[in-house]
């Protein structure tokens, strides 16, 4: 065999594919500028220690480096959690979803997608996507984060926290009142002997 032959066998290889993106994800986040990356630590610490200027800079660099590395999965997850933190929740589930589909066996990206639809309060997806993170998990702490994140979100659904679950003060009276009348009408009507 000769070398051309070679090394197109090694560049379609999977295993060359995996090191080569994982090396791709390494130098793309590795180009974070260090004013970028300290925002990035003083939101992780506390993501209410960022003034609307920082989280604005913040949001606007690490656009800058998702449009120079648009493939890296990681960097769209950063965004997505920046986004969070600055409110604005629709251009995160877009950056969160594209972080999912670029890498769909991401612990990171199913889990930051699952904690969005979670306090979205659209429970399914957050489930879905917790339990994809959980099964991806790699060492006790993914694991533990994951657990965690789903135990939360069994709680919100046993206590009814859920989107689309807004109901009116006035149902508890409601509902009682309804079964009244569709049981009423459902029987047929008997005449009554009162002598």
């Amino acid at each position: 065999m000769n070398n051309t032959s070679n090394s197109e066998i090694a560049v379609h290889d999977p295993r060359t594919q995996t090191n080569l993106s994982a090396r791709v994800s390494s130098l793309a986040l590795a180009s974070i500028s260090a004013n970028t990356q300290n925002l990035l630590l003083r939101m992780f610490a506390d993501p209410y220690l960022l003034e609307k200027e920082d989280r604005c800079s913040l949001v606007d660099q690490l656009r800058e480096c998702v449009n120079r590395y648009p493939d890296v999965s990681e960097l769209r997850v950063l965004l997505g959690m920046a986004l969070c933190v600055n409110l604005d929740p629709q251009a995160a589930i877009e950056q969160l979803e594209e972080s999912v589909r670029l890498a769909p066996n991401s612990f990171i990206a199913q889990l930051k997608v699952g904690e969005l639809w979670m306090r979205l309060r659209a429970m399914d997806k957050a489930e879905q996507h917790t339990r994809l993170a959980g099964l991806l998990a790699q060492s006790m702490a993914q694991s533990e984060l994951a657990r965690r994140q789903a135990a939360t979100i069994r709680t919100m659904r046993r206590e009814g926290i859920e989107r689309g679950g807004y109901k009116s003060p006035w149902s508890w009276i409601a509902r009682p009142l309804r079964r009244l009348w569709t049981r009423n009408r459902s029987d047929p009507s008997v005449a009554l002997d009162i002598s």
